[in-house]
């Protein structure tokens, strides 16, 4: 019977199963996760050679004029060494986990989780997964404040697969697509701003100034993409008390 039970065991019948429990559901990016991982044993004792946490987003992905959704990793940490379960036996392992300042927000169609894999040889591995609300760190939240501030309202916000001329960390990144409000109605379509990099104290902003169309000059930059600036700055927390008129200072620039 435990040859039997092994050999069902290695098929994922009666084996060890995992669930995480996160000490909450919502978390700003950058900040540290706690919780903790129960390992239930299953019908016979089981080598688990190593537990792995990883963040995963979704992003869209295009090839051959489809689009894909997609996964990608955007943190992934090693949790415990090899140790053995026993059949019924039951182990807490408490954790503790930085989200990454780079994990993108959850809003629109972008979904962030917490997956939880135990490593077993000869074995199908037991995983969890627990999926996660992600709210702006405070440098990002501030720039969206700012932006919010100018007239502009958020209308789409997606993560993309990167172009090799922002590839960095991540093959995505996340685009936050804004209509002009009445400032610069007559002189937008509108305004993309991606979050390149971030750390606690700075990150690299780049924005995406989308010009309307005069005359039949724009009209043929329009077709050339000409009528798009790329604007690449540093953001940094000595700028917080004057945010709102650096990026209007940049914006009004490319006007």
């Amino acid at each position: 019977m435990s040859l039997f039970n092994k050999v069902l065991a290695s098929i994922g019948v009666g084996a060890a199963t995992v669930d995480t429990k996160l000490e909450r559901s919502t978390y700003a990016a950058g900040e540290l996760m706690r919780g903790e991982i129960l390992v239930r044993g299953g019908n016979v004792a089981q080598q688990i050679d190593t537990i792995y946490l990883t963040v995963y987003t979704t992003y869209v992905r295009e090839a051959n004029d489809k689009k894909y959704t997609d996964k990608a990793a955007v943190n992934k940490e090693k949790v415990t060494e090899p140790f053995s379960i026993e059949a019924g036996e039951n182990k807490v392992i408490p954790f503790s986990m930085t989200l990454p300042f780079d994990t993108p927000i959850t809003a629109g169609k972008t979904k962030v989780w917490v997956q939880t894999e135990l490593d077993i040889k000869n074995a199908v591995d037991p995983e969890d997964k627990d999926y996660i609300d992600v709210k702006p760190s405070k440098l990002a939240a501030n720039v969206l404040d700012a932006v919010n501030g100018l007239g502009f309202r958020l209308r789409e916000a997606e993560c993309k697969q990167a172009s090799v001329r922002f590839l960095k960390n991540y093959p995505f990144m996340q685009e936050f697509e804004f209509a002009p409000g009445l400032q610069y109605r007559s002189h937008l379509d509108e305004l993309e701003v991606v979050f390149l990099s971030q750390s606690e104290h700075s990150m690299e902003l780049l924005m995406q100034i989308d010009r309307k169309v005069k005359g039949i000059g724009s009209f043929f930059a329009e077709a050339l993409d000409m009528d798009e600036s790329f604007v690449r700055t540093t953001i940094t927390t000595q700028d917080l008390p004057n945010l709102q008129g650096k990026l209007q200072q940049i914006i009004s620039k490319h006007l």
